[in-house]
């Protein structure tokens, strides 16, 4: 459980987390995404409306909101692979996305689905089957209104000890 601990430190610590998007995901960076929370049950994450993410059409360009959300579900999954007794793969295998509303303003991205990723990465352990898990992530503004929601399908597989 030490290393869940580590990553949840390191993503809710503005420094590390820059340090860590640094070293293995360059565009949170220039995106200027942040970790607002982060625990075993949900995770949020904020992307600012500015220049850097901004489309032609004044809001946010849906490539950066669809970062954003995928790392509110993705630092989750992080957490949980680390911490599992052995190897496991992860890997986004499908995402599908509604916008309902122009971002422009900060969105928080917020993923309610911890459980079902800590079960599908234990579930791959145990078994030693792939597993995929479904999250939902909902995108909203400063205003409280819903701007996106986006579905994840995650897949999870022990990797082979040989």
């Amino acid at each position: 459980m030490g290393k869940q601990k580590d990553f949840k430190k390191l993503a809710n610590n503005g420094f590390l987390l820059k340090l860590f998007f640094l070293q293995k995901m360059p565009m949170g960076i220039l995106s200027g995404m942040r970790v607002v929370e982060l625990d075993e049950r949900h995770c949020s994450v904020s992307v600012p409306f500015n220049y850097l993410t901004k489309n032609p059409f004044k809001s946010t360009y849906f490539a950066v909101q669809s970062m954003a959300a995928e790392l509110s579900s993705g630092a989750m999954a992080i957490a949980e692979v680390m911490q599992a007794p052995s190897p496991v793969s992860m890997l986004v295998l499908d995402m599908k996305a509604n916008f309902t509303k122009k971002a422009r303003s900060k969105v928080i991205f917020t993923c309610d689905n911890g459980k079902e990723i800590a079960d599908a990465v234990k579930n791959a352990v145990s078994t030693g089957e792939g597993q995929t898990v479904t999250i939902t992530s909902r995108g909203l503004d400063t205003q409280g209104d819903i701007v996106s929601e986006f579905k994840f399908t995650w897949t999870f597989k022990a990797k082979n000890q040989h």
